[in-house]
């Protein structure tokens, strides 16, 4: 398992996923292209070595990431991308809540909320894609703190901490009718009880907000799509 700067990728394939929210008890499904989703949430030493900055609470080169806003985690893909020699994804609003993205930049950028669902059952359809202490750190095992990425079991696509250890942002305005700039986070972390540590969960904050168990994973798109959309 590498968890240098060097982010491992991995191809999810097409889809369909339906999202639901409890809230509004509203459903909806979405249609997904095969697209790229990093193995394991970005760790504590990527972060440092493309920001030069260390905002973790805990301390350690392969624990995730935390206590980085929805902003922290946009910035960081542009950086990526810009060390990598690719196209940034994502253009900063003046008013620093928000942001434009480039469907057709070949950078990295945050998954959409229907793409980190789609990737976390991969193709099971339960709550979870495993016993929960077998593929999560939450409050039943986690000892009150975060852990080191890969140490629990993937999912079937080869991707890990999709559950528990540190929630994940999204790209996704969780609802802006009612919450304005908020944004959508998923997959529960280190402190959480065993029901928000599922694939349908869906929790919000500002995207300024940091706290001790949020963190992210990159994505890309396929380089067919990024032609398509830019045609």
């Amino acid at each position: 398992m590498d968890t240098g700067p060097a982010i491992e990728m991995v191809t999810v394939p097409a889809g369909t996923v339906t999202l639901s929210d409890r809230r509004t008890r509203r459903s909806w499904p979405v249609d997904l292209a095969p697209y790229r989703l990093a193995a394991f949430p970005v760790t504590q030493s990527q972060y440092a070595q493309v920001t030069d900055e260390r905002p973790s609470t805990a301390r350690g080169e392969r624990l995730p990431v935390e206590g980085v806003s929805w902003l922290d985690a946009i910035r960081f893909c542009n950086a990526l991308s810009r060390r990598e020699g690719l196209a940034p994804a994502y253009r900063l609003h003046a008013d620093g809540e928000g942001a434009e993205w480039d469907a057709s930049a070949d950078g990295y950028r945050l998954p959409t909320e229907a793409e980190w669902e789609h990737a976390c059952r991969a193709g099971t359809t339960g709550p979870r894609y495993g016993p929960l202490d077998e593929i999560a750190w939450y409050r039943g095992n986690a000892q009150g703190h975060v852990h080191d990425v890969g140490g629990k079991r993937s999912n079937a696509w080869g991707l890990y901490d999709m559950l528990g250890d540190v929630w994940e942002w999204c790209w996704d305005l969780y609802d802006a009718e009612v919450y304005g700039a908020y944004r959508v986070l998923r997959g529960g972390g280190w402190s959480d009880e065993h029901w928000s540590c599922r694939a349908s969960v869906r929790r919000r904050s500002h995207p300024t907000f940091r706290i001790d168990d949020v963190g992210f994973r990159v994505a890309r798109s396929p380089a067919s799509r990024r032609r398509d959309s830019s045609d």
